[in-house]
């Protein structure tokens, strides 16, 4: 998904399926009551995958979920829900983090110290991404998700991190760690 199509609608809504598949994830842990804060992507350089993450808040926390907008299946791939797009058609709409092209743009974005799209759209604010890394990558690495965001802090051990920021506040969302030895 290369581009914002505006007025296009997606059935079912984000309000529809997000704060309930949210509310169902082991690494949840509020009260049940979402409300949007913050929205941003990423361009997928085949122009085929949308690449997205919503911040949900809840009380004091925010939560990050991304998301994989694909025009047909992914295997393997943990499938949120399944809509129907006003422009594009079907789309299989994945948990990010089991999505390759979701690890690329974030290792892309800490490997460039890039800085995400910022889009609006109705009901979620204006957020924004920035990469950083720290210390080169040499093998194999993890992005370790901070799916409830934290304040910005960098672990001794990582090398890369990323930030961002939404009208109300800002945080950590990610770290990336070497996986194993270093080359």
């Amino acid at each position: 998904m290369g581009k914002i199509h505006a007025g296009a609608t997606l059935t079912p809504s984000f309000r529809d399926f997000l704060p309930a598949w949210v509310a169902r994830q082991p690494w949840y842990e509020g009260s049940g009551v979402l409300r949007p804060v913050g929205f941003f992507r990423f361009e997928d350089p085949a122009g085929q995958v949308g690449v997205e993450t919503h911040l949900l808040q809840d009380g004091g926390a925010v939560w990050q979920v991304p998301l994989t907008y694909r025009p047909a299946p992914l295997d393997p791939g943990a499938l949120v829900t399944t809509a129907e797009h006003s422009v594009l058609g079907a789309r299989w709409i994945y948990d990010a983090e089991t999505d390759p092209v979701w690890s690329a743009a974030i290792l892309d974005l800490v490997a460039t110290g890039g800085v995400s799209d910022s889009a609006a759209r109705t009901g979620f604010g204006l957020a924004q991404a920035r990469g950083a890394l720290i210390r080169p990558m040499t093998g194999p690495v993890t992005i370790d998700l901070d799916r409830r965001v934290v304040p910005d802090g960098l672990p001794q051990d990582a090398l890369g991190v990323v930030t961002g920021s939404w009208q109300d506040g800002a945080g950590r969302f990610a770290v990336i760690r070497q996986t194993g030895p270093k080359t």
